[in-house]
């Protein structure tokens, strides 16, 4: 198991890999997303906060997912592209990748490791969000039907 997130790395959409290192002391917001997901609203929420506050050292950083019924049906390229013209998204997005399983990506099984819910440790739908703050520590899980903009101020406590 990772010691912490930034020894992790993530393909972007065009499957150049990245280091999470990169955004090291930010505040981040990670969540698995899916264009075809009922749940698809909170890309503009997302971005709204990504809008809001990227000058404070803040990213919202979007990992499609196709586990949940096979929302996320697009090829990296193609979800980009919808996620932009759809929802007007600006905020990193990287390739497809698997939260749940024997092919989960190691991102969300550290994620999963550090703030899995008493009854469970998988991720349950699309649209479920971690809050990570400066010094790599995953604050808090919200539901996938918890809001984006409903969590501005647990944001605005960390950065």
């Amino acid at each position: 198991m990772n010691t912490s997130i930034y020894n992790i790395s993530v393909k972007k959409t065009n499957g150049e890999e990245i280091s999470l290192s990169e955004y090291r002391w930010k505040v981040l917001l990670i969540v698995n997303t899916a264009t075809k997901c009922g749940l698809a609203p909170q890309f503009e929420e997302l971005e709204t906060l990504w809008n809001a506050y990227s000058h404070d050292d803040f990213m919202v950083l979007g990992f499609p997912c196709n586990q949940f019924l096979s929302q996320e049906p697009e090829t990296n390229e193609t979800m980009a592209s919808v996620c932009q013209i759809n929802f007007w998204v600006t905020f990193p997005l990287f390739a497809k990748l698997d939260v749940n399983g024997e092919n989960t990506h190691p991102l969300y099984r550290y994620l999963k490791s550090q703030q899995g819910w008493f009854w469970s440790r998988s991720i349950k739908w699309n649209f479920t969000k971690f809050l990570i703050d400066r010094e790599w520590n995953v604050i808090r899980r919200y539901a996938p039907t918890v809001s984006p903009l409903s969590i501005q101020g647990d944001i605005e406590k960390l950065i």
